[in-house]
């Protein structure tokens, strides 16, 4: 049974999805000036432009479900952009180094948003921001089974290359982010070689 909205209903819908989004970039723009701790609903209502944090606490809660909404976003972002250059490659060594390079990209061009999701991970202690970060580690670890079933990688345990491997990116999302001269193209090809080289099987050649 399909749902029927009046054009009313429709359009707060569409009004609070655009209010929810200006929150969100007005949080991370105020955990990047002042740090996870000093981002409060009045910094972020005055970056929002909005006259008091009523409206903020009329969407979110508190601050720990806007930290959520902004992981979530952040990660929905990533994931759109990546996933989009993963699926096109039709083999499991291509789909990790697209994951890699499309990784390296999405860090390049959206430096915000990383350092507050960075800010938000270290800060948040109960558990549920991390979440989205344990499933892209999940994820990684069955691209690595699906390429061992096909015979493209070597015989390693999923899991352990998978953090590995996020970690491996952390660091390049690191320096991009206080290195304003980083050649990030250069940190991807290296990184997705080491990556293919440590994984490849033993009968395949680089």
């Amino acid at each position: 049974m399909r749902a029927n909205f009046s054009s009313d209903e429709q359009s707060r819908s569409f009004t609070e999805q655009g209010r929810r989004a200006q929150i969100v970039a007005a949080a991370i723009e105020a955990i990047v000036e002042l740090g996870y701790p000093r981002a409060s609903f009045g910094q972020i209502a005055k970056r929002a432009g909005l006259s008091s944090t009523g409206m903020i606490s009329y969407h979110f809660k508190n601050k720990a479900e806007l930290m959520r909404q902004v992981v979530a976003d952040v990660y929905r972002t990533a994931e759109e952009l990546v996933g989009a250059r993963v699926v096109a490659a039709d083999t499991a060594r291509g789909q990790l180094r697209a994951f890699i390079e499309a990784s390296a990209d999405f860090y390049r061009t959206h430096h915000p948003q990383l350092r507050a999701l960075t800010e938000i991970l270290i800060n948040e202690r109960g558990g549920d921001p991390v979440l989205p970060h344990r499933r892209e580690i999940e994820g990684l670890a069955e691209l690595f089974r699906a390429g061992q079933r096909a015979g493209e990688f070597r015989d390693f345990d999923p899991h352990v290359m998978a953090v590995t491997l996020r970690h491996a990116l952390d660091g390049v999302a690191l320096r991009l982010g206080t290195e304003a001269d980083t050649d990030a193209d250069l940190y991807a090809r290296e990184l997705a070689t080491t990556f293919d080289l440590a994984t490849r099987a033993d009968q395949e050649k680089p």
